[in-house]
């Protein structure tokens, strides 16, 4: 198709395999499945019809933001999408199976251990200012690039969402809710041998504190149950970085040393596992080369706005 690129091809492939899966798997764990299904198929005829009206009018303001901008828009209602999701193959929460591998690959769970060992307000406002970071690094570099060359900003849009799509399917075939399941279990209830007595509680100090109020509040707002494994938060701040290194040098090593906070943060502030972070660390490594490779392949950017 003459105006589409990568992204175009990533996102309604996307919405088009989700809509099979629902069509497909359904049961009465996805009551809505018919409603979702259908809302997939008119994202597909809506992306169709802007990249058909932007390449008619390319100087039309509006159209031109959307056809640059239109992927971002879907983010948060995709992931909170996979919630409802996660439950068409019947699997159920893969916690218990997760709780085992940390405890015979560290002796014990760091994702409790982490905050009782360093219960102090200034490393907690630390690592959920790190935490938090991630929707500044997403808003901040896009921004950036944007303002800078609308080429480099397509670049960074097309390859960070295709990290994101992936780990939304992934979402969807490996549910796992992360570490809040041992103090909030009634979505997963774990057996004797994994239940911590007494349960797990936030140190005093930590709950003070402005960013853990903050994330508290997003996470009751946009969290999707079962949407940890691999940790998108380090994925697409890995993939954030990559393109501070090429194309916004002067802020790379700054950067850098916040994303490794965040990696940190992901297990100090409970919401992952250490092995959610390891394999958001090797998805990126895997699908940046590969989303550069397609992006190249598949066309690279839309005719820009004069």
């Amino acid at each position: 198709m003459k105006h589409y690129t990568f992204i175009d091809y990533a996102t309604q492939g996307y919405l088009a395999l989700v809509a099979i899966l629902l069509i497909v798997l359904h049961s009465g764990a996805t009551p809505a499945w018919a409603l979702l299904a259908g809302a997939h198929v008119v994202g597909i005829v809506l992306i169709h019809v802007l990249l058909q009206a932007h390449a008619a009018h390319p100087r039309n303001r509006v159209l031109d933001f959307l056809r640059h901008f239109y992927p971002v828009l879907l983010y948060a209602w995709l992931y909170r999408e996979t919630g409802a999701l996660n439950h068409l193959l019947g699997i159920g929460f893969l916690d218990p199976f997760f709780i085992r591998l940390e405890a015979r690959l560290f002796g014990g769970q760091p994702s409790l251990a982490f905050m009782e060992r360093l219960p102090y307000l200034p490393v907690s406002e630390l690592a959920y200012a790190s935490y938090f970071s991630y929707y500044v690094m997403i808003g901040g570099i896009g921004l950036a690039l944007y303002l800078r060359d609308r080429r480099q900003f397509f670049h960074f849009v097309s390859v960070i969402s295709f990290v994101f799509y992936v780990c939304y399917l992934l979402y969807i075939f490996i549910p796992v809710i992360g570490p809040r399941v041992f103090w909030e279990s009634a979505e997963c209830p774990l057996p004797p041998d994994l239940t911590p007595v007494p349960p797990p509680t936030f140190p005093i100090a930590v709950t003070h504190g402005l960013f853990y109020q903050i994330m508290l509040l997003i996470y009751r707002l946009f969290e999707a149950p079962g949407a940890a494994f691999p940790s998108s938060h380090v994925a697409v701040a890995i993939t954030t970085v990559v393109f501070s290194f090429r194309y916004l040098r002067r802020i790379r090593w700054v950067h850098l040393v916040v994303m490794i906070l965040l990696c940190l943060a992901t297990i100090y502030c409970r919401y992952h596992y250490v092995v959610d972070v390891v394999a958001g660390a090797l998805t990126a490594a895997i699908l940046v080369p590969l989303g550069n490779w397609l992006y190249r392949r598949f066309g690279e950017t839309p005719a820009p706005a004069p």
